[in-house]
């Protein structure tokens, strides 16, 4: 099992009271210690207002991220879980892209999806097309990414997008980066992995993994892939502790951070991200559930830690206990 980690950058609340000129100097540190701790990647998510509800707190821009990281880090692959196609132009994006792997030295990963986060997307203006067109632009715009990393230029004249002869340089060092393509969506968003995507990123439950995989999998029977060609991946949230009492409080202490910020009723229902899932409690239990979902076929996960900003203990339990047993 390879190993990401989610640094905080303010989306899910995880850098409230520290003052926003002081946290990039904590996300530069937290990936810093992910390369000398050896996790695989680094990653950052693709939203502009925080959840679970929109508020003032700082959420810091995702492919800015990957450029500073892509400076700061030697190691590390980078990579964005997963970047909204509608929010650049995927021609744009390419470009973005591109760049920032030349700065990495060849370290990148594009996570990619549909875009969901209703509230973002009015605000700065995308309006909220139906999830069938978000999904039709998924499609063209990777199909236009590709192109452009792997020619150098790219021609299409798609319903949502269009580009004519359009310049990819530099490319990436490896003449394409890796294709992350998040999501669960069984109709389209699964046959559109089983197209193009390197690794898929989907439900991290035992019964949710299961059913999606056997649908990628059908999808890929459909149209000639190679199923275990394509990586599968799951994201986790984490709450670790030595006993199941600290395991407790940690969430209880989660769940009071997160309520001086949003109703309270609302930080309640936020903790069901948490509650059961495979990556909460004492390492014993997070190992032997991680070691279930491997035997699934998951063997890649990424990590989350809500409390990373302000306290590494959980981390540094995880990377004593957890990553060597399930390596």
């Amino acid at each position: 099992m390879r190993f990401g980690l989610f640094i905080p950058q303010g989306w899910r609340l995880d850098l409230v009271d520290i003052a926003p000129a002081d946290q990039w100097a904590v996300m530069s540190s937290l990936a810093a210690a992910a390369e000398s701790t050896d996790w695989d990647s680094i990653w950052v998510y693709d939203h502009f207002h925080t959840v679970p509800r929109p508020t003032d707190e700082a959420t810091h821009e995702a492919w800015t991220l990957v450029s500073a990281f892509a400076a700061t880090t030697t190691r590390v692959a980078i990579g964005q879980m997963c970047t909204a196609m509608s929010y650049r132009n995927p021609m744009y994006l390419a470009k973005v892209a591109a760049t920032a792997d030349l700065i990495s030295g060849g370290r990148v990963q594009m996570g990619i999806g549909a875009g969901w986060y209703e509230h973002e997307w009015r605000a700065y203006g995308y309006g909220f097309p139906s999830a069938g067109e978000r999904l039709a632009r998924l499609d063209e715009g990777v199909q236009i990414m590709k192109q452009a990393w792997e020619t150098g230029r790219a021609t299409m004249a798609g319903k949502h997008y269009q580009v004519d002869d359009a310049i990819c340089a530099p490319q990436p060092v490896a003449g394409r980066l890796p294709l992350w393509i998040a999501g669960g969506g069984e109709r389209k968003t699964l046959r559109i992995a089983a197209r193009y995507a390197d690794y898929t990123n989907f439900d991290g439950t035992p019964d949710g993994f299961a059913h999606k995989s056997s649908v990628l999998q059908q999808h890929c029977a459909d149209l000639g892939r190679d199923y275990d060609s394509i990586v599968r991946s799951s994201n986790y949230n984490v709450i670790i502790a030595e006993t199941e009492d600290e395991v407790q409080r940690r969430l209880a202490a989660l769940e009071e951070r997160l309520a001086r910020h949003v109703p309270a009723d609302v930080a309640s229902a936020s903790l069901g991200a948490f509650r059961g899932m495979p990556a909460v409690g004492t390492p014993e239990q997070v190992i032997e559930n991680l070691s279930a979902l491997t035997d699934l076929g998951m063997s890649y996960g990424i990590f989350y830690f809500p409390d990373l900003a302000y306290d590494r203990s959980a981390f540094e339990l995880f990377v004593k206990t957890v990553m060597p047993a399930l390596r």
